[in-house]
């Protein structure tokens, strides 16, 4: 079976795309983000074409893709290895035949090896592209467990140590160990091999001690290490704004939002944004990835702006503090997926964020002259009435705070840089005399799978009800063929699948099948109730324990309970300020998320076949849906 997605769209010089049917070459790289020059060789014209009416030229037929988290560790591990040979590559565009030479070598393979990955690697830009299908032996180890053990061990023990014996010392200790045990020594290549691949900094910590490994590896101060070109280095934070926004019914005070950005640390350009009344987690930190990787042409056509945002694609590394939603394996196993570097802030260590605090502070400084702004203490708000003199709601300040972004900060000088942010963008996409920029950077052509892949994921069992998740059922015959399934490599267990899910609208949950390998989106079982969010949910459960103490939470309670709340809200006379921010919330977001992705009914769904043998083509669970912007779950 095989899988036809499209690559990455890249608009460098040369590049074949398709504009309006036809094939076209790009014959001028673009100098303004919008538009490039193309050929077309049938007709032997140059057309100026817009960037957004391109596509890329051709499918990547292949196996079909897996999910990362549906990798074994072992074929990750590989991965990640021949990631790691190209990746001084990736950073350097105008790398020489010596180069990749260089880093064929410190790789242990031929330069033609390497070349071929990288041409591998460009066609999706993704890591699971070096993940080998599975073998017709998958699960055969290559040397007996025993003799597996006493290379590891001797490895730690030999090599692993201040004496720094050499790896022949290492080879000779293995050979002995064997012959006392009677069994048969590996190939020396395979104990070099395995030494090889051991970490640099732990290698060197264990045999040269820590403070040799800090200086050869630790980043250096100062010049943010790394940080040389566009999307070399981004940085992420949430914080608390200093406004009280209103809703967008009643026009009343409902509360502080948090916004969570992402920032080019070379540039110092807004990558992307979110904000919304929801406390930061995973799920505000993968829809601000999501705005930031994406192009921005419809979110500004949404917002009625014209200014140029001309930041889109996949950075080389993500710079994060230490909060919990930035060590979970959401962002975790999607940084490996698309070939992310994630480093986190060393503790005790503030200058490391400083760019991105500065420009938060920068940002909160500006809204203190909004209506409705708090300040950043007592003593400037004085006697200034946030609350009375709020004016904007969500949506309006999601605006204004755009064009704060667009047509003021990117604009203006900025102190350490010497020039606007904008003007270093294009600075170093472009270049300059003395030094060559990147060109523009790809733009992702399978935006659906990029919002899932940034959605949190849980692993659930398919029973003959469907899928349970916090107490409710999900069900559609997509599920039918996997009921009661047992796990293919321990049978005694039940086989559990990666599901997704969009806390703001749970309505709806996202199902990998392991063997079309596509996500299908599950309604509830029960198709009557009413569409909620997490927090929502949560607040049901609590009402169930406060007037059922003890007594098992299952779905009736739930709606039954959910049903109650909005009576009591709708009843009272006066609505609290936190009521109608949930309101408000529980408003914006179902509708946000039906935006982000758009569902899908149970009927458009298009069911994989009932035998277990793969089928003659992909089914895609979206063929009637016109405008794929996607959502994602929790």
């Amino acid at each position: 079976m095989t899988d036809t997605r499209l690559p990455p769209l890249s608009l460098d010089y040369g590049s074949t795309v398709f504009y309006r049917g036809k094939r076209h070459i790009i014959r001028q790289e673009s100098h303004d983000f919008a538009t490039v020059l193309l050929f077309e060789p049938d007709s032997g014209k140059f057309i100026e074409a817009p960037i957004t009416d391109l596509s890329p030229a051709e499918p990547i037929r292949s196996a079909p893709q897996k999910d990362l988290n549906a990798h074994d560790k072992e074929a990750l591990a590989e991965a990640e290895r021949k990631y790691e040979a190209i990746k001084p590559l990736l950073s350097n565009p105008g790398h020489t035949k010596q180069e990749v030479e260089e880093c064929a070598k410190k790789a242990g393979v031929h330069f033609v090896t390497l070349y071929k990955w990288l041409r591998l690697f460009e066609t999706t830009g993704k890591l699971t592209v070096f993940v080998r299908r599975d073998r017709k032996d998958k699960g055969k180890v290559l040397i007996p467990a025993a003799t597996e053990q006493i290379v590891t061990d001797t490895i730690s023990a030999v090599y692993l140590n201040k004496q720094k014996k050499s790896v022949a010392k290492v080879i000779q200790e293995v050979e002995r160990l064997c012959a006392k045990v009677g069994l048969q020594p590996p190939h020396a290549n395979t104990i070099r091999n395995r030494i090889k691949k051991l970490d640099a900094f732990k290698k060197t910590k264990a045999r040269e001690g820590g403070k040799a490994a800090r200086d050869a590896y630790a980043p250096l101060k100062g010049h943010f290490p790394g940080a040389d070109f566009p999307l070399s280095v981004v940085q992420v934070d949430h914080t608390p704004l200093d406004i009280i926004l209103v809703d967008d019914i009643y026009r009343l005070p409902i509360g502080r939002p948090w916004l969570t950005l992402l920032i080019d640390v070379f540039s110092r350009m807004v990558l992307g944004f979110y904000i919304s009344f929801d406390p930061p987690g995973n799920l505000s930190l993968g829809l601000c990835l999501t705005h930031a990787f994406l192009p921005k042409e419809k979110w500004l056509a949404k917002q009625g702006i014209e200014t140029a945002w001309p930041c889109w694609g996949i950075p080389r590394t993500i710079h994060a503090d230490n909060a919990k939603e930035f060590r979970g394996n959401m962002l975790r196993n999607a940084c490996k997926e698309y070939g992310i570097d994630l480093e986190w802030r060393p503790v005790a260590t503030p200058h490391y964020g400083a760019h991105i605090e500065r420009l938060l502070g920068t940002l909160n400084t500006e809204i203190h002259a909004a209506p409705g702004t708090t300040f950043s203490n007592p003593v400037q708000k004085g006697d200034y009435d946030s609350v009375g003199q709020s004016a904007m709601s969500l949506a309006e300040f999601e605006k204004w705070f755009t064009i704060l972004c667009v047509e003021v900060y990117h604009q203006r000088e900025h102190s350490q840089l010497g020039m606007p942010p904008i003007a270093k963008w294009q600075e170093g996409v472009f270049g300059t005399k003395k030094k060559p920029g990147i060109g523009i950077p790809p733009r992702i052509t399978d935006e659906l799978r990029l919002k899932l892949d940034l959605m949190p994921f849980e692993t659930r069992t398919v029973q003959q009800y469907g899928i349970v998740w916090d107490h409710i059922e999900y069900q559609h015959d997509v599920l039918r063929r996997w009921i009661i399934s047992p796990d293919p490599e321990n049978p005694k267990l039940k086989r559990k699948f990666l599901c997704r899910r969009d806390p703001r609208d749970i309505s709806t949950i996202w199902f990998y099948d392991p063997e079309v390998q596509e996500y299908y989106p599950i309604p509830y079982r029960n198709t009557a109730h009413p569409a909620i969010s997490i927090w929502e949910l949560g607040e049901a459960e609590k009402r169930i324990q406060q007037e059922h103490p003890g007594t098992p939470v299952d779905e009736m309670l739930i709606f039954d309970a959910y049903d109650k709340m909005r009576e009591i809200e709708e009843n009272a006379k006066v609505m609290t300020k936190r009521v109608r921010r949930n309101r408000e919330r529980t408003r914006l977001g179902i509708s946000n998320a039906r935006s982000h992705i758009p569902p899908v009914s149970p009927k458009a769904v298009p069911t994989p076949p009932q035998e277990r043998a793969p089928p003659a083509r992909v089914i895609k669970p979206f063929e009637d849906i016109d405008d794929m912007q996607g959502d994602d779950d929790d």
